[in-house]
């Protein structure tokens, strides 16, 4: 991710403070940010889902990608400095490197996803109960395509992903 970098020069840097919000989860910023130095935290309600120190990270691509608001809050661990993209989609469309970097990341995170569902698939495949339906999940998963993406899930809408 540190070639990323080399594509923010001459865009603005914001500095943060340990325990500021970068992005809030429900909310719309409308711009990505990239990690120049430090550390921070992915928080999906109140659970810490991973700590991010990589310096080329880029944040609020859900959101930008999908025009949804943000599915977990990006809070900084210790200080830190990340570019600000205010116009995101504008960069992204004007830099094919990124969006080329972008889209392996989110193909790896998939990737990820789906191994474990097909591991939960084949662990619980002969369950009568909900974890039976893991089978029907992934396939809704898989086959899910250009369809319009919305926050949440058919058994609960107001909680996003």
């Amino acid at each position: 991710m540190r070639d990323v970098l080399e594509h923010c020069a001459g865009t603005p840097e914001r500095e943060f403070a340990e325990g500021e919000v970068l992005l809030a989860e429900g909310e719309r910023a409308g711009v990505l940010y990239i990690l120049s130095s430090g550390a921070v935290e992915i928080v999906k309600g109140e659970f810490q889902i991973t700590v991010v120190d990589e310096p080329g990270s880029i944040f609020g691509e859900t959101s930008v990608l999908l025009d949804i608001p943000h599915t977990a809050t990006v809070r900084a661990l210790t200080a830190c400095r990340a570019h600000v993209i205010d116009n995101a989609r504008g960069f992204l469309n004007s830099s094919p490197d990124i969006t080329y970097q972008l889209a392996r990341l989110l193909a790896q995170r998939l990737q990820g996803v789906n191994s474990y569902l097909v591991d939960l698939k084949q662990q619980f495949h002969d369950q009568e109960n909900h974890l039976g339906m893991v089978d029907v999940v992934l396939e809704t998963l898989v086959h899910q395509q250009d369809e319009e993406c919305s926050p949440g899930s058919d058994r609960d809408p107001n909680t996003t992903l």
